[in-house]
């Protein structure tokens, strides 16, 4: 009707204003103090404890505009070497009654402002939950595996089954060579399947909300200082549940004891 060739008129974006500005602060705040939390923690926290009313569409919204992701395990931690051997899994349906009858470790990331990521390996006694030995380095190789490995065989003696993942670090033929020396048992977990390897999975759940996240280490020297500190009194002082409210250590040194008076 105006005579205007199509081809030459396009829509132009109008500016949009988001009716949730005001909100960000708050929003940034609560990830400082809580920066485990994704979005639908971040929308139950506003809504509830701060009165704010912003749906779950919203609220993911303006932590993408925001560039706000909540803290939580890095991807490819546990990375299969394709050349590296793979082990069955040996602890389905098995009943673990006594100490050193079965090993277990992982390692985990931890993020360290102006450093980037660092990685902590534990080696824990599935029975008593005790943590055996920790290394932190800033590296993923498997040298500081082996070394809380071989730190946790000279003071403990040897387990009857040793339980990993998958992860190249665990799969390395230092590792393994490691084991084989002692004469023990390999187990791996299933691909996928993190219920295989959940006893320490809830150390790490544990150790994060329990020191890291609450302390916000800032440099490497503080991080081992504080984490040797804390597992400390994970085996010494902190009551578990699972154990009947008993720490590691008791159930680890109580075991011995009976063990030792009847031989």
């Amino acid at each position: 009707m105006l005579d205007v060739p199509r081809s030459n008129v396009y829509y132009k974006k109008k500016s949009r204003n988001d009716p949730h500005t005001e909100h960000r602060q708050k929003v940034v705040d609560i990830h400082t103090a809580l920066p485990f939390y994704g979005y639908r923690k971040m929308h139950l926290e506003l809504e509830r404890r701060h009165g704010i009313v912003l749906s779950r569409k919203q609220m993911r919204l303006q932590m993408r505009r925001m560039k706000i992701k909540a803290m939580r395990p890095k991807k490819n931690t546990s990375v299969k070497h394709p050349e590296h051997p793979v082990y069955p899994y040996l602890l389905k349906g098995k009943a673990i009654r006594h100490p050193n009858q079965v090993w277990s470790t992982d390692l985990t990331y931890i993020k360290l402002p102006g450093i980037g990521y660092v990685y902590l390996v534990a080696i824990i006694d599935i029975y008593s939950r005790k943590v055996l030995s920790w290394k932190i380095s800033n590296s993923m190789d498997a040298g500081f595996c082996e070394e809380a490995l071989k730190e946790a065989l000279a003071i403990y003696g040897s387990p009857a089954i040793f339980n990993t993942d998958q992860g190249s670090q665990f799969t390395s033929y230092g590792f393994i060579q490691i084991l084989k020396d002692h004469h023990i048992l390999i187990s791996m977990d299933g691909q996928g399947r993190w219920r295989d390897n959940i006893h320490i999975e809830r150390l790490w759940r544990t150790v994060k909300y329990e020191d890291i996240y609450l302390q916000a280490y800032e440099d490497l020297r503080s991080l081992k200082k504080g984490v040797g500190e804390y597992f400390r009194f994970y085996n010494q002082d902190r009551f578990h549940q699972s154990l009947d409210y008993e720490t590691p250590n008791m159930r680890y040194e109580s075991f011995r004891k009976v063990d030792i008076a009847a031989s």
